[in-house]
């Protein structure tokens, strides 16, 4: 497997929602092989498909110390999100070079579909919490500026543009 090039805003399926993976199959497990390539090259602590190009709903986050701890998400959903937030500066390959402080719940319970096909619930929190989420926007064709005010957005999209 190998990294494959990120998209750039404003490329539009950056703003388009994902399509439901229906089942895991060898084909999903060589996107997910690649997405583990392309975000360790970054480096980033996760990856939604769309960043590359595939419109399916499938994330890897990995914000292990040592790496290799990727978890592969198909169709992921929040179940539950905690009440105490966590701030974070977060950033996207498609937006190059810019980011921006966000606050998110830090720790999220999430069903998905895991690489056998079996349905999952596990528990996210922190660094792995944040990943997470910000993942799930991009499956819902949002990127972390769209958190910001308008101001701020068009500010951080424009710097990202010019550096692009």
């Amino acid at each position: 497997m190998s990294p494959r090039p990120i998209l750039r805003w404003p490329d539009k399926r950056l703003r388009m929602p994902a399509a439901p993976v229906a089942a895991i199959t060898d084909e999903i497990r060589a996107i997910w092989d690649d997405m583990i390539d392309t975000m360790d090259a970054m480096p980033g602590v996760g990856l939604a498909a769309p960043q590359i190009g595939v419109m399916q709903r499938l994330a890897v986050v990995d914000a292990s110390d040592e790496r290799g701890q990727a978890v592969r998400m198909a169709n992921p959903e929040v179940l539950h999100a905690s009440v105490k937030l966590r701030e974070h500066e977060e950033a996207s390959p498609c937006l190059p070079g810019v980011s921006a402080k966000l606050m998110r719940p830090r720790a999220v319970t999430i069903r998905f579909l895991d690489e056998t096909g079996a349905e999952r619930e596990q528990d996210f929190v922190g660094l792995w919490a944040t990943s997470v989420q910000h993942q799930i926007d991009h499956l819902n064709g949002k990127l972390f500026v769209h958190h910001l005010s308008k101001t701020k957005r068009d500010m951080l999209i424009r710097k990202a543009q010019k550096r692009g």
